[in-house]
């Protein structure tokens, strides 16, 4: 299993990036990749994800990025295929950085990923500090500052420990915020977790951005004793999100706007979640063109119920088929989440001349219980 190495190469950058479903990581990923490969590194990056299908990894591949993805399990559960992706980008391109996007509703990442990869694989890896992101406006909802739809006590638990484990709680998106919200918010988390560093950006608006990445890319992790979790409540909490990947294959003779087509899907689910009472986590689709060129998307974004679905990539001229990828994860039954994106479909299909949307392969579940592959609660220096 191990990753091989050129006896002149130096040791690679392991960076995790982690947080919650919905809080930007995979644009702060994205952004950081850019600014390695400006700098001249070679950048592999490893989406991971419950299921498969994922919007991430068709977003960071559309940038131009070598991407691996590790479906079906947490990397904690999926150790050694988080290995595996790092020797095939090696094999392929030798990235000197790589750059692992977590699953949103994971936790224990030092004691089950970092530990272990510095433990077995210390001679090919130096390892930086955890950055975990925080929504903002998430953020001073579960904090209590501001009132707003919230989860419950046991996913809760997840979005706690997180926190909790960072080396760095990035506020990202931090220009949603003006200064005295974004005060509350830094109070807050100090609050409840005294003495953490806490760094606020946004990736969007490259704010504080060179700040953060210098400190992940020159910094390392400091090994310390690995916080305690609850392994049932932690399950019981992924258990209680429902996840849904699928993807759908658009036609239609009569060109059409795959931003407006995408914002009016969101939009349609989005309702129907708010009618039944589920709290989004974060909702994710992607529309390549058929036969258009590689980094040719539109993708949108929706990461609360009261949000406004927002476009990341734009498709600028008319299209008339491709792939829609749709990730969807939500509290509510995985059931609820099938009937809410195939009604969602109907509805804004039929907005649409000719458009004829066919779904193609679609899976909802609930994740299964954590068990990690390893877990090392302290690692000696």
């Amino acid at each position: 299993m191990s990753t091989p190495t050129h006896p002149l190469q130096p040791k690679a950058r392991y960076i995790m990036i982690g947080g919650f479903l919905g809080a930007g990581k995979t644009t702060a990923v994205g952004k950081l990749a850019q600014r390695l490969s400006a700098q001249g590194l070679r950048v592999g990056l490893i989406t991971n994800d419950q299921g498969r299908n994922l919007v991430d990894t068709a977003m960071l591949r559309s940038q131009g990025f070598a991407t691996e993805e590790i479906p079906g399990g947490c990397f904690c559960c999926r150790f050694n295929s988080l290995v595996d992706a790092a020797q095939r980008l090696t094999a392929s391109t030798r990235p000197e950085v790589f750059v692992a996007e977590p699953v949103g509703s994971c936790t224990d990442l030092a004691a089950t990923v970092t530990y272990p990869l510095r433990r077995l694989y210390g001679d090919q890896f130096t390892v930086a500090p955890v950055s975990v992101l925080v929504d903002p406006i998430r953020a001073l909802r579960v904090f209590g500052v501001e009132p707003g739809g919230t989860f419950s006590d046991k996913v809760l638990y997840i979005y706690h420990k997180q926190i909790e484990e960072a080396d760095i709680v990035v506020i990202s998106k931090c220009d949603l915020l003006d200064e005295a919200r974004l005060a509350s918010l830094r109070q807050a988390i100090a609050l409840k977790y005294p003495g953490k560093e806490v760094m606020a950006v946004s990736a969007r608006a490259g704010i504080n951005l060179d700040a953060w990445f210098e400190h992940i890319t020159a910094g390392e992790q400091t090994a310390r004793t690995a916080m305690a979790v609850d392994y049932q409540i932690y399950a019981d909490g992924e258990a209680l999100l429902g996840w849904l990947n699928c993807t759908v294959q658009v036609s239609a003779t009569v060109a059409f706007q795959a931003d407006a087509f995408l914002q009016r899907l969101a939009g349609a689910i989005q309702s129907r979640l708010q009618e039944r009472g589920a709290e989004v986590a974060h909702l994710k689709m992607t529309l390549s063109p058929d036969g258009g060129l590689g980094g040719e998307i539109a993708a949108v974004n929706l990461v609360r119920n009261d949000y406004v679905p927002e476009l990341s990539f734009h498709l600028e001229e008319p299209v008339t088929n491709g792939q829609l990828i749709l990730n969807l994860r939500a509290e509510a039954a995985p059931d609820v989440l099938g009937t809410v994106v195939r009604e969602g479909l109907v509805a804004a299909a039929s907005g649409v001349p000719t458009l004829v949307a066919t779904l193609e392969h679609l899976e909802h579940f609930r994740p299964g219980k954590p068990t990690p592959t390893h877990r090392i609660t302290s690692l000696a220096i």
